[in-house]
């Protein structure tokens, strides 16, 4: 993916400010591509960067967008993908990670609620036992 001190001099950075924008060049130099090419891809697959623009004008990216600058060179040049494909691809791809999130959410609901049910069914039970005793 990335050359390997590229890619640690990211992650330290990342690792020191989580929420830090990288600048074109910067991002050019991580994914080893030529900054018109960034410029390209955002065009391209806009649906899924989505980077701040400076009172300067200039776009800053997050590592989220980084991520996804990444996952299209790695379709296009590893994968064999066109631009289409690619985007299709990222966007099943996104699809399905959402999916995958919702699930986990709604199964982790399920063993709340039924936790739930279970102490009411328990106050329950100890409601009818004092019934009893009570008649």
């Amino acid at each position: 993916m990335f050359d390997v001190t590229v890619e640690d001099s990211y992650l330290n950075t990342l690792k020191q400010n989580p929420e830090k924008k990288f600048r074109i060049g910067d991002v050019a130099k991580f994914l080893d591509v030529k900054i018109h090419v960034v410029r390209y891809w955002e065009n391209e697959f806009k649906n899924f960067i989505h980077a701040q623009k400076t009172s300067g004008g200039h776009n800053l990216y997050s590592a989220k967008d980084i991520d996804v600058f990444s996952a299209v060179k790695k379709l296009l040049y590893s994968e064999g993908y066109n631009i289409t494909g690619a985007r299709k691809k990222l966007r099943e791809d996104h699809i399905n990670a959402g999916n995958e999130n919702s699930k986990t959410v709604s199964r982790q609901l399920l063993i709340v609620v039924k936790e739930e049910l279970n102490d009411i069914k328990n106050d329950l039970k100890k409601f009818k036992n004092s019934l009893n005793i009570k008649s």
